[in-house]
């Protein structure tokens, strides 16, 4: 879209709220310019239900935003003072209260909390709800598995107004998996008026519009262009939020989306390139907040099933021809964390992300081909998402190069950002650059996800090691019981482990970097690292 298209369209939609300011503003455009966001982006949602299948990680800020859970957390102060959540420090939402016993939990909700419809939130709707995200499949009941939920009959309806849950086993990452964005609370009456024998569930319906409790609904959508949220007046999950619109605008070119944040015709964007915020900062005309993603990082990542990458040396060889410094500096810009160039001697933490031993290395790069029978190389594809084009696509280009030189000849393969996470599912990529951050932030789930057997969504490589998920394993029961010396000693050698085999190659972990008008306060950084509209403030 260009710049003057998407100026007018902007006008078109919200009346004076996003144009630049008049002389002399009226007491009703003053109100409504502080109480509308406009939000600017590289992607949008592709689907506006956390449990469709394929989601894209624009769709998890819909959903956080309009749907309840049960429970949040509470926020501490961050690096830098950003208020950060809390990991361990647990909230009401829908719930009114939360009683935790020796192998289930109980929620009493909220009196009067209600749909955006208007129907009272109920006791039914919370189980039919959980019911669902343990049953659709995929991602979601994936998600629930995490925290050793993956029964309908561990969810009981006490009365109308009181849900239990019963836990399957001891599990520490049970009541903080009740917090993350999938186990929302959904209309239920609603859904089942549009669900059918072949779609049990309505996935279709809520994948165009919005059916919860939450504090913004969706009243218009139009895929790839604009996302329009207006703010539930009936919330009862918590404090009325101060905005009262949301104007969400996908404005693919990063150098239009500067542009607006500069001109002042957008309030926030985040996924601009590095070198941008780097520069807004030092221009000091915005707000620019860069934190560490919680148990996240960049990788390149090789599917371990297919030839040549189900050859450990030739994966090796991958490693040391990594570019990694020239990444931090070309395409960063500095804004990140080296997973990488750990001293030989360094021993393995207790702790998640930390850095490998690799390093650019040419020659041994070489030599682990040669070693692997692949002297001359091969020819395979580079993949990566277009949602987050402005760091992969440098990102593999940068690659691209270094691969070129040890015989590795690689297509670079721009994959649509309503498609990636569906062609993660298919595990048939050879070779791509991916970014992975584990909501609860344990080590043990970033490698439940990432590296067990079960072989998630995010499991790119497609990688089972039976040494592996006994590790896994281990330090989970070992967590939930408080043996600390096994927890530890599993976790250190399941990182060793990934680094030996290295089915998928760390980079670096990235930063959420937001740019923010002076007169927008009240961001906090999530574990799900998108934007909580509920805390914003426009003065």
């Amino acid at each position: 879209m260009k710049r003057r298209d998407f100026l007018k369209s902007v006008a078109g939609v919200t009346a004076g709220a996003m144009v630049p300011a008049p002389a002399i503003w009226s007491a009703a455009k003053a109100d409504a310019r502080s109480e509308t966001l406009l939000i600017v982006s590289e992607g949008g949602p592709n689907n506006l239900d956390i449990h469709g299948i394929g989601t894209n990680v624009p769709g998890y800020e819909v959903s956080w935003n309009c749907y309840d859970r049960l429970i949040s957390h509470e926020m501490k102060s961050g690096p830098g003072g950003v208020p950060y959540y809390d990991r361990d420090r647990f909230k009401p939402e829908l719930a009114e209260d939360m009683n935790v016993g020796d192998m289930s939990v109980t929620f009493k909700l909220k009196r009067g909390a209600k749909f955006h419809d208007g129907a009272p939130v109920t006791a039914k709707d919370v189980k039919w709800s959980l019911d669902r995200a343990v049953s659709v499949g995929g991602f979601p009941t994936f998600q629930m598995s995490a925290g050793s939920l993956t029964k309908p009959e561990q969810f009981v309806i006490v009365d109308d107004n009181t849900v239990r849950v019963d836990f399957a086993k001891k599990d520490r990452l049970t009541i903080p998996d009740l917090a993350v964005i999938v186990p929302c609370v959904v209309n239920s009456e609603l859904v089942k008026k549009h669900a059918s024998e072949k779609d049990p569930w309505g996935l279709e319906y809520t994948k165009q519009q919005t059916a919860g409790s939450g504090a913004y609904k969706v009243t218009k959508w139009t895929a790839g262009t604009e996302v329009i949220m207006e703010r539930n007046d009936e919330w009862a999950a918590g404090p009325m939020p101060k905005i009262k619109r949301v104007i969400w605008r996908i404005v693919p070119q990063a150098g239009n989306r500067r542009a607006l944040l500069e001109r002042g015709d957008a309030d926030i964007s985040y996924e601009l390139p590095y070198k941008d915020f780097q520069e807004l900062k030092a221009g000091g005309k915005l707000d620019i907040v860069s934190l560490p993603f919680s148990n996240g990082i960049q990788y390149i990542g090789m599917n371990v099933t297919k030839p040549p990458f189900d050859n450990v040396k030739v994966r090796h060889a991958v490693a040391y021809a990594m570019p990694y410094q020239k990444i931090m500096d070309a395409v960063l810009f500095g804004l990140g964390t080296p997973m990488f160039g750990a001293p030989p001697d360094k021993p393995t933490e207790v702790a998640w992300p930390q850095p490998t031993k690799f390093f650019t290395d040419m020659e041994k790069a070489k030599a682990l081909m040669a070693e692997a029978g692949y002297p001359n190389g091969f020819d395979t594809t580079l993949s990566f998402d277009l949602n987050f084009a402005g760091v992969n696509e440098p990102l593999c280009v940068l690659v691209q190069e270094s691969l070129g030189q040890i015989g590795i000849r690689t297509t670079i393969n721009k994959v649509p950002g309503a498609n990636w996470r569906t062609e993660l599912n298919k595990k048939e990529m050879p070779l791509y650059a991916n970014v992975f951050s584990g909501w609860l932030d344990y080590p043990e789930y970033f490698f439940y996800w990432c590296y067990h057997g079960n072989n998630s969504v995010f499991n790119t490589m497609s990688y089972k090691s039976p040494e592996m998920d006994r590790l896994i394993d281990g330090a989970r029961n070992a967590a939930a019981i408080g043996d600390t010396s096994t927890y530890d000693q599993d976790v250190k050698s399941f990182v060793d482990l990934a680094f030996t085999d290295i089915p998928r190659i760390p980079l670096y972990q990235p930063f959420v970097n937001v740019a923010m008008q002076k007169n927008v306060s009240g961001y906090q950084y999530w574990f799900h690292r998108r934007l909580d509209y509920r805390a914003l403030v426009k003065a």
